[in-house]
């Protein structure tokens, strides 16, 4: 097998708050990914960097009385311990704000100018005149424009959930100064990736460089029809990088940051002596890209487009996985089930997590679930009960004697396992952690048997069984030895203090299949121990800890969350209102319908853009504020309820007919109401 050279990124966390336990399922996957690939040979280099740029950031360094760069350099050394505690190795960490970023930027920049892809246009936007800046949707409170209700944000109605722009609420005030903003008009800077349809078409329906589900999504929410310019600039005041050629104009947060991958690899060959041309402008060079599904629309239409015309090496593969639930919710702040990576390492071993997350991620988009009871079991069961256990129930008896010079006899336990590493390789390759770690712990339980049947324990005490002794045991900790292979791409330090037991490295895959033979055994030292319920309630309590004084969640960046039985709170959130007659409800009327389509509102920070279907042919197209709660995949072919006699409302964005139904307060916090199995479209809810 040739060695192959391969470049791994992983989105690049934002510098406006510490990593937590959702950030890790990415930056554990890819690590896992990185270690598989050095352990098998190849020259596999793993890149990333902080997000440091945007108005976000501004913000909270205003509002914090210090300059961003020293917000953004705090946040960043927070971040890099978080990782290195949980064992994620980067060959290069680096910035956005860095000048090997701004000279990347720039030159890719020209390119684009040069193919011709950059156009101008004025864009509306409120303006805060005593903070000196536009202001983003969520910056905005006023009235709204329909049903009058105040202290409505920048873009939906929280009451009668109309859709407006910021410019359309009565009496808007800026939620940075309490002042009345006024409405201006900037130019902003747009490329017209229309231009670069064609590519973009081939390049993501070629089987080769995304998953199955998400070439289809791209194909039937973007592709079919012409792509939309895409807005890459914005108006001082803004915390980034100037565009040299457009003064007083800023390079969008996310025309920068992916950018960052290729600075930090330069940050890499400045540092080593290495040929940058050889890692992004070469066709030896693979280059893989593990990201989050909510972040699909950048990296698989915006990104490959950037790289096309700046003559830079396209992505070989995107690798996206989906989101974190913990007990089949969101993460809740309120039920302490929001932990940052600080707060779970002061209270279990990072190990716990990544053998968790390795044994749920798949090479598909669907999210994984993280259950206290599961991982409880997880845990305790498989990487004590099963792996370790092989090694604390045989090292202790080997003493000064060391392994066996020759192998035993092990009725083909070793040659099976050896076989058996083809297969769990090709699940670590193709991301398959889960099935890789199914089939480890298959030859876990293969190994188990020999001994519970060989009892070392008692063979100790007979003098004459010493030379079996010495042979159980050699077999005992080669098939353990065989698992720290397998397993040392999820649990490093354990590969290491398996090395450290057998006295010698765990360096490469191949080493599982051969047996080691005649080597000192050094004092068994404990590896790991089972995990403690009321370590995982401390955590969650200092989680719930975590929330500011007066429990406003929102001030962290997170939406209040409620528990199903604990009405009140939801009740006196948002009251009753007055009463209506029977006749007035039966104006509404409410339809099952089947969600056909599905797709972001680029320009909205909470629509979603839904085609219902409720059928015979009729289909309504409706704009819903729920686009922080649900992704468009995952809503196309469900049923949902929705407003069918609502009267279409013009929108900046399109004709809205309609409107689904939905509770929760908003934000992140909102479910969609479905019917039971056997309703269908165009059936009437009374």
């Amino acid at each position: 097998m040739s060695a192959r050279r391969i470049l791994v990124t992983s989105a690049l966390p934002y510098a406006n708050g510490p990593i937590h336990i959702g950030h890790l399922v990415e930056y554990l996957q890819t690590d896992i990914w990185v270690r598989f690939q050095k352990l098998r040979g190849h020259e596999c280099r793993y890149f990333c960097a902080d997000d440091t740029h945007g108005t976000a950031i501004m913000i909270r360094a205003r509002e914090e009385s210090r300059r961003e760069e020293d917000l953004i350099a705090e946040m960043q050394a927070g971040h890099e311990k978080d990782f290195a505690e949980f064992d994620i190795v980067f060959d290069n960490y680096g910035s956005t704000h860095s000048e090997e970023n701004r000279a990347l930027c720039g030159e890719i920049w020209q390119s684009i100018r040069e193919a011709g892809l950059v156009k101008e246009a004025d864009v509306e936007q409120l303006y805060d005149v005593e903070a000196s800046t536009f202001l983003a949707d969520r910056f905005v409170r006023g009235t709204c424009p329909k049903c009058k209700a105040t202290d409505q944000p920048g873009d939906n109605c929280s009451v009668c959930g109309h859709h407006y722009s910021p410019a359309e609420l009565v009496y808007p005030k800026s939620a940075l100064s309490g002042t009345t903003p006024e409405v201006r008009s900037a130019g902003h800077l747009f490329i017209e990736l229309e231009q670069l349809h064609e590519f973009l078409e081939t390049w993501t329906q070629s089987g080769d460089h995304l998953q199955p589900e998400i070439a289809n999504y791209l194909k039937g929410h973007f592709l079919g029809e012409p792509l939309r310019d895409w807005d890459i600039s914005r108006p001082a005041p803004y915390f980034g990088f100037e565009i040299p050629d457009s003064p007083g104009n800023y390079w969008y947060v996310w025309f920068d940051a992916p950018i960052g991958y290729v600075a930090s690899t330069r940050q890499w060959c400045d540092r080593t002596g290495e040929n940058f041309d050889d890692w992004w402008k070469s066709s030896d060079t693979e280059i893989h890209h593990f990201i989050g599904k909510d972040i699909t629309y950048f990296h698989t239409l915006f990104w490959p487009g950037m790289l096309k015309t700046a003559g830079y090496s396209l992505p070989t593969k995107v690798h996206i996985h989906g989101f974190l639930t913990v007990g089949g919710e969101k993460m809740s702040k309120s039920k302490g089930t929001f932990v940052n990576a600080r707060t779970y390492l002061n209270h279990l071993d990072p190990n716990y997590l990544r053998y968790f997350y390795a044994s749920k991620l798949s090479a598909k988009v669907d999210d994984i679930d993280l259950s206290l009871e599961e991982f409880v079991a997880k845990v305790n069961t498989d990487l004590v009960g099963k792996f370790v256990n092989l090694a604390s129930r045989s090292a202790k008896f080997v003493g000064s004697t060391g392994l066996s010079a020759k192998y035993p006899e092990d009725d083909g336990l070793f040659a099976h396992a050896a076989q058996v590493g083809d297969e769990i390789a090709n699940a670590y390759e193709a991301c398959d952690t889960s099935r890789a770690m199914r089939l480890i712990m298959a030859l876990a339980d293969r190994a188990n048997p020999y001994i519970e049947e060989n009892k070392p324990w008692a063979l100790r005490k007979e003098p004459a069984e010493a030379q079996r002794l010495q042979d159980v045991c050699t077999v005992a900790l080669n098939l353990f030895r065989q698992l720290a292979i397998y397993l040392a791409p999820v649990l490093p330090q354990l590969a290491a203090q398996t090395g450290e037991l057998l006295q010698e490295p765990i360096t490469s895959w191949d080493q599982a299949k051969t047996p080691l033979t005649g080597t000192p055994v050094a004092k068994f030292q404990h590896m790991l121990r089972r995990v403690e319920e009321k370590d995982l309630h401390a955590m969650i309590e200092e989680s719930k800890a975590e929330l500011p004084a007066d429990g406003d969640e929102s001030a962290t960046g997170a939406s209040t969350s409620t528990s199903d039985n604990d009405g009140d709170d939801a009740l006196a959130a948002e009251p009753l209102a007055e009463e209506c007659t029977f006749d007035d409800f039966t104006k509404v009327d409410l339809r099952v319908a089947r969600v056909v389509e599905a797709e972001h509102v680029p320009e909205a920070h909470k629509l979603l853009k839904l085609k219902l279907s409720l059928g015979g042919g009729v289909t309504k197209q409706v704009f819903a504020g729920i686009k922080a709660a649900y992704e468009p995949e995952q809503l196309v072919g469900r049923l949902v309820v929705c407003v069918a006699n609502l009267a279409p409302r013009e929108m900046r964005f399109g004709v809205s007919e309609g409107m689904v139904i939905a509770s929760g307060p908003g934000g992140e916090e909102v479910f969609l109401l479905s019917p039971d199995d056997g309703a269908v479209p165009g059936q009437r809810v009374h």
